[in-house]
């Protein structure tokens, strides 16, 4: 029995899975390799690692991530050839992983569903680590005033106590990871778009949605698709300055660009 598996009880083999992409977007981008352990129910160990031809050029974000570039793959199968392997593998077995729900099964269930193959969840337990340990850690005031000042949390709920812990983990963290100490440096450091994450930067350097349908895709390409959603958006409770970067967008694809004076 392996060490990291030692509290496990198996009563069917446990595949954990890993992937590298061409980037985060589940219905447009590929995997480029594909990682398995199946854990069997004597806890015997078994890889499967493959590199996979994603068919279109890995954006050089996505390699500073993985270090797979496009020579690495060029003479590899696509997806499609070792599908059907991949996926007797996978039959039969329970899948685990660490952040799988939110993006490496949709992916999985995607790759599979362009080779032709239907890969369901349904009987099959799926553990997420991720999801595991934001059920089990808490993320609230209390625990982060325990975490960073190692202290337990005083006058809860009344707003002018909150107010000071608040203050007091702050310090404490720009302490603890040496952060720049003025209010616009740290905030530089942690927004990466937007004050409330609804966009992000994708691998490109291009501003992508960061929550919806559209998640991962492209806000100025959703201004030229459907700008009716964008519209809706501006009908949401969005910060302004989410609220903002969807106006600019609109606004960019109605102005038509003026004549150059010669």
């Amino acid at each position: 029995m392996t060490p990291e598996s030692n509290n496990l009880v198996l009563t069917r083999p446990l595949c954990v899975i890993d992937l590298e992409t061409t980037g985060t977007d589940v219905r447009n981008d590929r995997i480029v390799e594909i990682a398995v352990l199946i854990l069997r129910q004597d806890h015997s160990l078994r890889s499967y690692v493959r590199r996979i031809n994603p068919g279109r050029p890995i954006p050089p974000a996505a390699t500073d991530v993985h270090g797979i570039r496009d020579i690495d793959v060029a003479d590899l199968p696509p997806f499609a050839i070792i599908a059907p392997k991949l996926f007797a593998f996978l039959a039969g077995c329970d899948l685990a992983g660490f952040g799988i729900t939110g993006f490496d099964l949709p992916l999985l269930v995607e790759e599979f569903a362009r080779a032709g193959l239907t890969f369901l969840l349904e009987g099959r337990a799926v553990l997420d680590a991720l999801t595991l340990y934001r059920c089990r850690e808490p993320r609230d005031l209390t625990a982060a005033v325990k975490f960073y000042l190692g202290e337990e949390r005083t006058g809860a709920h009344t707003a002018i106590a909150d107010a000071r812990n608040a203050l007091a983990v702050l310090n404490a963290q720009i302490h603890r990871y040496g952060l720049p100490g003025t209010p616009a440096e740290v905030h530089k450091t942690v927004v990466d778009v937007d004050v409330g994450g609804a966009f992000r930067r994708g691998p490109d350097g291009d501003v992508v949605f960061g929550f919806g349908k559209y998640r991962g895709r492209s806000l100025a390409r959703i201004a030229v698709e459907d700008r009716a959603y964008l519209h809706w958006i501006l009908r949401q409770p969005f910060l302004d300055d989410a609220r903002s970067l969807v106006q600019a967008a609109l606004t960019y694809r109605t102005v038509e660009p003026r004549p150059v004076s010669p």
